[in-house]
């Protein structure tokens, strides 16, 4: 048994870093065996044979479920079901209260610590849809409004329909909605559009 009880909050709290950091960035395998390390000393410091191995599955039971999310369900539901299990785990095996609670807040703090690893190695594909890490950009086929209205400014047309001050206008044979800048603008009027913001096209009258 550790000498103090505060001891292990640092042997829960780098086991559980080095984990989970295992599952968020691509580190072959190195901090997936440290941090086992770290969790093996928990777990045997304070159990017998038996109940090491059960609580020890149980530990990793929460790692499966958080690797079953960021790869196939991507919602959080079974990652969180995964912390819970693996702080049930730590709490559970800890030979006293004040022990349990410094081997949960390691647990609670390893796993906060880990997404620091983001920022330093390269990350794996894991919750890439909650994470929406692709660029909406034109080179991944995708366009803003900006974009798509931007060629408008500065062109001339005129009011499809009358505009008190929103209506339909005309350029080049397509129609568009607008709005005029404060002015009563009447069908048929020539128009020319002085500002594109999203959807908002803002014309005024020539």
């Amino acid at each position: 048994m550790f000498t103090y009880d505060w001891i292990v909050l640092f042997i829960t709290f780098l086991g559980t870093m080095f984990l989970i950091g295992e599952l968020l960035v691509n580190m072959r395998g190195i901090f997936a065996i440290i941090g086992f390390g770290f969790i093996t000393v928990y777990f045997s410091r304070f159990l017998e044979t038996e109940m090491f191995i059960v609580m020890m599955l149980v530990y990793f039971l929460g790692i499966l479920l958080m690797i079953i999310d960021g790869k196939l369900i991507n919602d959080g539901t079974l990652a969180t079901i995964g912390a819970v299990t693996m702080i049930i785990a730590v709490g559970f095996s800890a030979p006293n209260w004040v022990a349990g609670l410094y081997s949960v807040i390691g647990v609670i703090l390893g796993g906060a610590a880990s997404l620091l690893f983001l920022k330093v190695f390269k990350r794996r594909k894991m919750w890439s849809k909650m994470a929406l890490n692709d660029q909406l950009s034109t080179e991944m086929g995708y366009n803003s409004m900006n974009e798509k209205y931007q060629f408008l400014l500065d062109r001339e047309g005129e009011a499809a329909t009358d505009m008190r001050p929103v209506g339909t206008i005309k350029i080049d044979g397509e129609e568009y909605s607008a709005v005029s800048n404060g002015q009563w603008v009447e069908k048929g009027d020539s128009i020319r559009i002085v500002s594109v913001d999203g959807t908002k096209i803002l014309v005024k009258k020539v």
